[in-house]
């Protein structure tokens, strides 16, 4: 993917893994920890991750096409290497997204108290709270990747090209 209306399709997909893999993982812990928001949002929580996941590749293809056409300085080539540790983290997202989802569907599913239920439930809480944990763990690793690949590109397209006085170049 090249231009979106003379602009590079990077500068404008980039703003779509910047918004959704952060919301993706903030409302994948909500869920982990919360049921009821669970229960709210559904399907939705794994249809989200599925879209973050797809836009990761988008924006990662299109920052290579806008590499080939760019000085090539270490700060690019920084930034284009941390682009492409992002997608693992994605991925992490959607199984974990797709998992806490079919986990709360089962739950419903059998809600109906059984003999034996009080040793489910003290598995069923063990489950949860190593699910709980997993999902912050990837959660906060792939905002913190988010972040440290978006501060490399901002380095790399405008560091030294900004003057500290108004009508300045740098």
């Amino acid at each position: 993917m090249g231009l979106i209306n003379g602009v590079p399709a990077h500068v404008l997909l980039v703003h779509a893994v910047v918004v959704l893999v952060p919301l993706t993982a903030l409302v994948l812990v909500v869920c982990a920890v919360w049921p009821l928001v669970m229960r709210r949002l559904g399907v939705a929580l794994p249809l989200l991750a599925l879209v973050s996941l797809i836009a990761v590749p988008l924006a990662t293809d299109s920052g290579e096409w806008l590499q080939e056409r760019v000085a090539e300085t270490s700060q690019v080539e920084r930034h284009t290497e941390m682009g492409d540790e992002l997608l693992p983290w994605a991925v992490g997202l959607l199984v974990l997204a797709a998992a806490v989802w079919f986990a709360y569907r089962r739950a419903e599913a059998n809600a109906a108290p059984a003999p034996g239920a009080a040793q489910a439930s003290a598995v069923g809480t063990g489950v949860r709270v190593v699910a709980v944990v997993l999902c912050v763990a990837v959660s906060a690793g792939a905002v913190v990747q988010v972040y440290r690949i978006g501060d490399s590109g901002a380095k790399a397209a405008w560091q030294g090209r900004i003057s500290s006085r108004s009508g300045q170049q740098g």
